[in-house]
């Protein structure tokens, strides 16, 4: 999970830059399908794209590729979600996402790099 939010941070922070994004959005559900084992020391390349935007929550999917390693090829490791909502500072439940949020997550043409769902949204992707 900290590869997703490296992942993560790379999409929100520096791809949209939305600098104000984490200290709102607490995570309400995270859903992990692990496929293959990962090894001490193999290189990762964790995708996050947003699958979903909700009047007060998001969900973005995302996927961690293992590369080769001592030998062994690579391929899909794990997948799944994680669910966040917008609580803006001083509130003590979900608000509607403000505009800039709403603006920098709409889907994207068509010719920009697809979330791991395929959807079109925005995506990043980090590697370790």
């Amino acid at each position: 999970m900290r590869w997703v939010e490296a992942a993560e941070a790379e999409l929100f922070l520096r791809s949209l830059g939305l600098h104000n994004y984490f200290p709102v959005v607490p995570r309400i559900h995270q859903e992990i399908h692990f496929k293959a084992k990962l090894w001490f020391g193999q290189r990762i390349t964790a995708t996050v794209g947003v699958s979903k935007l909700g009047r007060t929550s998001m969900t973005y999917a995302f996927e961690v590729q293992g590369h080769a390693h001592d030998g062994q090829p690579g391929g899909l490791a794990a997948y799944g979600t994680v669910t966040v909502v917008h609580v803006p500072l001083g509130s003590a439940k979900a608000q509607p996402w403000p505009p800039v949020v709403l603006d920098a997550v709409r889907p994207l043409p068509a010719t920009k790099t697809p979330a791991p769902s395929g959807n079109g949204n925005p995506s990043s992707t980090s590697e370790s």
